[in-house]
């Protein structure tokens, strides 16, 4: 158990890169579009950091698995669709 946390420590094994193509697309933007460009001076600082582009990641930017539409405009369109079937 962590002595400052009291929190166990188990150790999860990674996998391969291959096992989930869509994690390690995420984890690449993510450390190129932010991680890498960002240095944090405070734990507040990289919370607020991290959920600016996780909002615009998830609600404002296209992504062409979703035929370049955001996440939301995918969302509306396939229960438009839905509505409209």
């Amino acid at each position: 158990m962590g002595s400052e946390t009291g929190i166990d420590w188990h150790y999860i094994a990674p996998g391969k890169p291959t096992q989930n193509a869509f994690v390690e697309s995420f984890n690449g933007k993510l450390r190129d579009e932010c991680l890498n460009e960002t240095l944090f001076s405070s734990l507040a600082e990289a919370r607020e950091t991290l959920e600016a582009w996780q909002e615009n990641y998830n609600n404002q930017r296209p992504h062409s698995a979703l035929k370049n539409l955001t996440p939301r405009e995918f969302a509306e369109k396939t229960m438009m669709d839905k509505l409209a079937a």
